[in-house]
């Protein structure tokens, strides 16, 4: 084993997802709710007596991805997912077929990427062997918990088995990228996050995986795609080489009490619809608001629920789409129009490519 290194919105068109950017991924084990439950699991509960140990326990199934030469190419991390297979960000691997992946034994392996999806910023290469005794991360089945302990290990600015610690800051963020679009259901996190890190596991004490590290943001923020959306998006792009998304059409921004006021509602929750792409899938069936110099926005839909699931923010919505859905399949919006609850079937579109 190697010695430790430690080193110590939005308004937008729903259900699209695109990223970029070098991060580090935070995982935690749990022992609460499941995945369906957000923010009521109780992952990596356990207090981080032993980094040590943790390190010892996973740093053997994190890689160094490496595209192009080392004087051109870029570098990120990943990590064993199942068999053969790796999992990295889409940003690490961009357009590129083949790489080098290294394990901690330090020998470089060549790799193909078997599929990627870029509005969820995931990887999936295969390896050419594994070395002996190697064992595939496991993927957490719950969520991690505010305040809960998590590391990030991977090599940031070539550093290979580095391992750095933190707490989860927050569950269930919109993670805005650039291209405009939003990556929902990650995790925030304190671990230091570099370029370099991105693509490889934030784990919980326990030693599961319970986001890939994408990207930082500001001082002690960094964000991590959950294991939720993981769990979703990797066997399809192991099985298909890429992963469909449901779309909707529809610009929407978060109620405010003066919107509320302007659509006879009780109270501010829910999201207002401001505009539906014409032709797209809401087009006929959910109604966008008008701005007057009277009103900030009036006669919009506000969306409270999809189906079973209570809608409070973009995130919300976001999240469902992302995670229960899939293009083709009718979906009923619990509507407040008009000061009246109503029902909105609405077949989803397949989203177009980035």
């Amino acid at each position: 084993m190697r010695p430790l290194v430690v080193l110590l919105t939005v308004a937008v068109f729903l259900g699209s997802v695109v990223g970029a950017g070098a991060g580090v991924m935070v995982f935690v084990a749990d022992t609460g709710p499941s995945l369906d439950a957000p923010g009521t699991g109780h992952a990596g509960s356990a207090a981080p007596t032993d980094f040590t140990k943790l390190y010892d326990q996973t740093a053997d199934s994190v890689v160094k991805i490496q595209t192009g030469s080392p004087a051109t190419g870029s570098q990120g991390s990943g990590f064993l997912y199942d068999g053969s297979y790796v999992v990295t960000n889409e940003h690490v691997v961009g357009e590129t077929e083949g790489v080098t992946v290294q394990f901690s034994d330090g020998v470089w392996r060549s790799g193909t990427v078997v599929g990627t999806d870029v509005y969820t910023d995931l990887a999936v290469i295969q390896v050419e062997s594994v070395p002996a005794g190697t064992s595939p991360l496991p993927v957490a089945d719950r969520l991690p918990r505010e305040g809960q302990f998590v590391a990030a290990i991977g090599s940031p600015f070539g550093l290979q088995g580095s391992i750095t610690h933190g707490i989860v800051s927050g569950v269930n963020r919109s993670m805005d990228v650039e291209g405009g679009f939003s990556i929902p259901d990650t995790v925030q996190t304190d671990a230091p996050v570099n370029p370099g890190n991105s693509g490889g596991p934030l784990v919980s004490m326990d030693g599961e995986v319970v986001g890939v590290n994408r990207a930082k943001s500001g001082d002690n923020v960094g964000f991590a795609i959950s294991a939720h959306v993981v769990d979703r998006i990797v066997p399809e792009l192991i099985r298909d080489g890429e992963a469909d998304h449901s779309y909707v059409g529809i610009r929407s921004i978060p109620v405010t009490p003066s919107i509320a006021d302007a659509n006879d509602m009780e109270r501010a929750t829910g999201i207002a619809v401001v505009d539906v792409l014409e032709n797209g899938p809401a087009d006929g069936h959910l109604r966008a608001g008008s701005v007057s110099s009277e009103e900030p926005l009036s006669g919009a839909d506000v969306i409270v629920r999809i189906d079973d699931t209570p809608v409070r923010t973009h995130e919300d919505l976001s999240r469902y789409l992302l995670l229960h859905t899939a293009p083709g399949e009718t979906v009923t919006f619990t509507v407040v129009r008009d000061g009246a609850r109503m029902p909105v079937d609405v077949e989803l579109g397949e989203r177009p490519p980035a």
